[in-house]
């Protein structure tokens, strides 16, 4: 899993520098362990070829699959099977009675077009805020 998050998000658009193993390692049990995870993976000729890691998450909506992360390896890519894959996925979360799928990208990523194309939509009134606390 690690691995193959490490090489779909190394290049560009991201360029996300995971060269820490030991950072990589334990984002990675951060985000498929807790305790309410819900992770799926995509085998190709026996090698895992895309992931999604998540949890489900009960909110006063309904219970949802939120999604932390998902990639297709970079081979893979731009020939359906992140799209296959999402509803794979999709078919999952309504056989189990979950409400919806929730998920955070980037708008100037090309996430967020795959995202719109497989029908997801923003939310008019969710806004994601970060404050950096780094001494630079």
């Amino acid at each position: 899993m690690a691995e193959l998050y490490r090489v779909s998000f190394q290049g560009e658009p991201w360029n996300d520098d995971w060269s820490d193993p030991v950072q990589l390692m334990e984002y990675m049990k951060e985000i498929s362990g807790n305790q309410h995870a819900l992770n799926f993976g995509l085998l190709i000729d026996g090698k895992l070829s895309a992931m999604s890691i998540g949890m489900i998450r009960h909110w006063w909506e309904g219970t949802n699959y939120n999604i932390e992360e998902l990639c297709v390896a970079p081979e893979y890519r731009g020939q359906g099977i992140g799209t296959r894959f999402l509803q794979m996925i999709e078919e999952e979360i309504q056989d189990r009675g979950l409400a919806g799928i929730f998920l955070q990208t980037d708008s100037d990523k090309p996430s967020y077009r795959f995202y719109h194309k497989n029908e997801f939509k923003d939310l008019d009134t969710h806004v994601s805020l970060y404050k950096s606390l780094r001494k630079e």
